[in-house]
């Protein structure tokens, strides 16, 4: 045994003593993660729950990207054969990927066909994801090894379908980690959550919360689109498969609203205010923590910056199809201003590179951002890269791409910590004004600030309050207590449209009694009239 692999050892037995000789309230935690970005917010998570004792066991399949499962970790990995190859299933993502980019080049109202696409792409990757589920519901032996080992709760991100099935039939706590699903689907629909359309912006959308008439038109719109014709899966198709591997009739959103608990992974500093319920908790920014030194070269690099200072410059890992004309133009932008520039970029070096600009295939992104010499974070609006400049207090240049980043950067945008440009349109000139507006402008940096201050600013950290509603379901084997008893309704009665029906047909009789005894009263009276008038 290496010493690495001694080292997590001991660092893990040392941990299971603690929880044994204090409280004895360690519990067992089975995990349903999700891919890249996410898995680096749910990470942190179970980082510390295992530095409070917990056991974490992490259920992937064998093409999963997740990690390397022979190298030293303070999780147990179980991993299950699938027919995928990794190669496979990178592939479905990164095509994914590409098509949604593209999407997100027309707009709502130009191209709905690009929708249309977008759906039919979601499905055929659900098609993909629900393949690996029934191989991991259908190896009796892994199941009954799950079964056995008695776990206390499962943690899973509701972007990665199966994880609410396993609950069902392991039958333990659910608590689901999410930022979104298209049209807020499932907040709304499994989870309850109230979304009123006339100041509650719709994913997708990248409207704020404060809309003018048309822009209300335009969420209505959206709103009715995703409730009546965009699902992210084939419903029909997991509405039958659980129903067969639960022995009942049920449907997919069904099983998703039993989540006792839901992580949404932004807070208040970046999201807009709106209804909430007791069972769902904003924790964004949780993986965010204090700036380490950077490496000696980069230092180096940075401090030669002098007082002008550096830009932070990324598109995250996942965006690889950027034309090589657009990159000359980003980096001839880059050329032209006094500061210094870390980007990272893993292509071919772009003919109009600055002096002043390093490329990097990797960066420590966090420590960058938290350095005093950081002016500005040029970013795709991922919610992770947000948050953690939110944390620092840097203000940003979106450029964004795909799925939740339009908005992510409208957001920043509406609370003045951040200029929109649009990537694909946008000239040198253009992000060039942009990065001038953003460092020189000093608003741009105050308002940064001042939503750093609401993300510092709490009784309890994003990251223990997470830890303390995962171990409260444990404790208390779920919490079924804090779910509305919306869940328990019909749709018209959720609405009150029975009651409703019921006191308009009330009001109707009423009117319909009383019209009916005015009506005999004046043939009554008009007869007794004619007889005096006779007489």
């Amino acid at each position: 045994m290496s010493k690495m692999s001694m080292k997590w050892l001991s660092l893990l037995l040392l941990l299971q003593l603690t929880c044994y000789f204090s409280s004895g309230s360690c519990g067992k935690v089975l995990v349903w993660p999700v891919e890249f970005s996410h898995w680096m917010n749910m990470k942190a998570v179970l980082d510390e729950l295992v530095m409070r004792g917990h056991e974490v066991t992490v259920l992937i399949s064998s093409a999963s990207t997740i990690t390397d499962a022979n190298k030293p970790s303070a999780f147990k990995f179980e991993i299950f054969p699938v027919s995928l190859t990794k190669d496979d299933f990178e592939n479905a993502v990164k095509n994914l990927i590409e098509k949604w980019t593209y999407m997100g080049k027309n707009s709502f109202w130009t191209n709905v066909s690009s929708l249309r696409e977008l759906k039919s792409l979601l499905w055929e990757f659900s098609g993909m994801l629900m393949k690996m589920c029934k191989e991991v519901v259908s190896k009796k032996k892994l199941i009954t090894k799950l079964q056995e080992s008695r776990f206390d709760v499962l943690l899973a991100d509701a972007a990665g379908p199966c994880g609410e099935l396993l609950t069902e039939i392991l039958r333990i706590p659910l608590v689901y980690s999410l930022r979104f699903s298209p049209g807020f689907l499932f907040e709304k629909y499994s989870g309850q959550l109230s979304f009123p359309p006339s100041y509650v912006p719709v994913i997708f959308s990248a409207l704020s919360d404060d809309m003018t008439f048309m822009e209300r038109v335009k969420n209505m719109i959206y709103v009715l689109y995703f409730d009546f014709w965009f699902q992210t899966f084939d419903e029909k198709t997991w509405n039958e498969f659980y129903s067969e591997v639960l022995g009942r009739p049920t449907t997919f959103l069904e099983t998703v609203g039993k989540a006792d608990m839901w992580l949404i992974r932004t807070y208040w500093d970046f999201e807009f205010p709106r209804p909430v319920l007791p069972n769902f908790e904003f924790v964004g920014g949780l993986h965010c923590k204090p700036a380490k030194p950077l490496p000696k070269e980069m230092e180096e690099f940075v401090q030669s910056s002098g007082e002008n200072g550096i830009v932070v410059f990324t598109l995250g890992s996942m965006i690889s199809n950027i034309t090589e004309e657009k990159v000359n133009v980003i980096a001839s932008a880059l050329a032209q201003i006094p500061q210094k520039v870390l980007w990272r970029y893993d292509g071919k070096k772009p003919d109009t590179l600055g002096p002043n600009t390093r490329l990097y295939k990797w960066i420590p992104q966090n420590d960058l951002l938290g350095h005093p010499k950081t002016k500005a974070f040029i970013t795709h609006g991922g919610t992770n890269g947000i948050y953690e400049a939110i944390h620092h207090g840097i203000p940003m240049v979106g450029l964004p791409l795909f799925a939740d980043q339009p908005d992510n950067i409208a957001r920043v945008k509406a609370k003045g910590a951040a200029v929109r440009v649009d990537l694909e349109t946008m000239s040198a000139r253009d992000l060039l004004n942009a990065l001038k507006e953003v460092i020189n402008n000093p608003s741009y940096k105050e308002k940064a600030m001042w939503l750093s201050t609401i993300q510092h600013d709490q009784p309890i950290k994003p990251l223990d309050r997470a830890i303390f509603w995962i171990e409260f379901v444990m404790r208390h084997k779920g919490a079924k207590h804090l779910r509305p008893a919306a869940h328990n309704l019909t749709w018209f009665q959720y609405h009150s449209l029975d009651v409703i029906g019921f006191l308009l047909a009330c009001v109707a009789t009423v009117v319909f009694v009383i019209t009916k005894c005015f009506l005999f009263c004046y043939r009554k009276f008009a007869k007794t009239g004619k007889k005096q008038k006779r007489e």
